[in-house]
């Protein structure tokens, strides 16, 4: 057969090959949220920058752990202690204070008893004397590599980046995504549908998949079938960075999208791929713009754009690992055996065991929506029975979480 679908990872390796990451552009830091490193991350600061108290408690002289001891000040965090802790003095110290001169243990506030400024130990003294200390540098140096280029800033990597002093970070542009669904059926808003029409809900889907992702998206449709009417929106797209159109990329006669293309100027890279449902999958590109055009078939159009159009937009953020992350699990009931294709089957997943719905119909949203997890089969599968361990993806952010 000339130009058989392509296998799943080849079609996404052609796919990344053509991306590639926007311009780079500083924003501060708390804008960068959800975006990618596009520079490794160095400390440009020491944390802590010197010794300080992990608990509360008191600080004294390392070989003065006996007692009893005279309080003769206080260290609160942003507020250190300026004189010295010598023999038979302490320093009642607060967490993450400042460690004072001279202190190298610190015994925690239950296991001394106060009197006025006296102090005495009851229970026991810190062993090592620095086991409550946390050191100059433990955390980082200044200097010292963070995070490499491509990571994702989330919570915690925006927390670190801001405690190594930076107040800007150096991110890839926003992209510029133009949405198109297609067909004659589509009705834009529609309630009241003739059986032969169809509210329009595909490109609110594809909206809604990349709303975890930084990007601006328009959504010029949709279209009818007609030629004049597709390269229309297609003119309406010349600013955008990944064109995704949904419907119309089959081999029918009303499906339009790989001839309006090609009179459009763009070069069709690859066209179909062997995975159910989604086969008529077609990626093209036109000077630096990409083309996506997935199925039409709601169901086809989710799970081609979970595997093919996030990893895309990761990857022109300039992700470090686009791909979604598969995980293991076992099977909660039996699978009957599978097709001739690798199949992406809807599936409930409890975070024990997963569960194929019943219904697995390309068009049939209401499994979708019944779903958290995709199985991934392959082609030929024999008859699995409850227990069998497979492979499945989480829907969930794209399924990076």
């Amino acid at each position: 057969m000339k130009n058989p679908p392509l296998p799943l990872e080849e079609a996404q390796a052609r796919l990344l090959a053509l991306a590639r990451p926007l311009s780079v552009e500083q924003i501060a830091s708390e804008a960068a949220l959800g975006r990618y490193l596009a520079e490794p991350l160095r400390a440009r600061r020491t944390q802590p920058g010197a010794d300080q108290s992990a608990m509360d408690g008191y600080a004294m002289a390392p070989g003065d752990l006996a007692g009893p001891w005279r309080v003769i000040g206080e260290s609160a965090a942003g507020h250190p202690f300026a004189g010295t802790a010598a023999p038979g003095l302490a320093v009642r110290i607060s967490t993450g204070a400042l460690l004072p001169a001279g202190a190298g243990a610190v015994i925690l506030q239950e296991d001394i008893a106060r009197d006025g400024d006296s102090i005495v130990l009851t229970g026991d003294a810190p062993e090592p004397p620095g086991k409550h200390i946390r050191r100059e540098g433990l955390d980082f140096r200044n200097g010292d590599m963070l995070l490499a280029a491509g990571t994702r800033i989330g919570p915690a990597q925006l927390a670190l980046a801001i405690t190594a002093g930076h107040s800007q970070l150096a991110v890839r542009r926003l992209p510029r995504i133009a949405v198109i669904d297609s067909g004659d059926e589509l009705m834009a808003g529609g309630t009241e549908c003739a059986p032969h029409q169809i509210p329009a809900s595909n490109g609110a889907m594809l909206a809604a998949l990349v709303a975890h992702i930084p990007c601006t998206i328009e959504r010029p449709g949709p279209v009818a079938d007609d030629m004049a009417a597709i390269a229309g929106v297609l003119a309406r797209a010349e600013a955008a960075d990944l064109i995704v159109t949904s419907g119309g990329a089959s081999v029918g006669d009303h499906d339009l999208i790989r001839p309006a293309l090609e009179a459009w100027g763009a070069q069709i890279d690859f066209w179909r791929i062997a995975i159910k449902p989604g086969k008529p999958l077609l990626v093209a590109r036109r000077g630096h713009q990409l083309i996506l055009g997935l199925p039409g078939n709601p169901v086809s159009s989710h799970v081609t754009a979970f595997l093919f159009m996030l990893p895309l937009l990761r990857a022109l953020l300039g992700a470090g690992a686009p791909l979604p992350r598969s995980i293991r699990t076992r099977l909660a009931a039996p699978l009957k055996p599978g097709g001739s294709r690798r199949e992406f089957l809807r599936a409930s997943w409890d975070g024990a065991s997963i569960t194929a719905q019943s219904l697995q119909d390309s068009g049939a949203l209401s499994s979708l929506a019944r779903s958290n997890a995709l199985i991934d089969r392959a082609a030929g599968a024999p008859e699995s029975p409850e227990g069998t361990e497979v492979t499945a993806f989480l829907l969930e952010n794209g399924g990076i979480a």
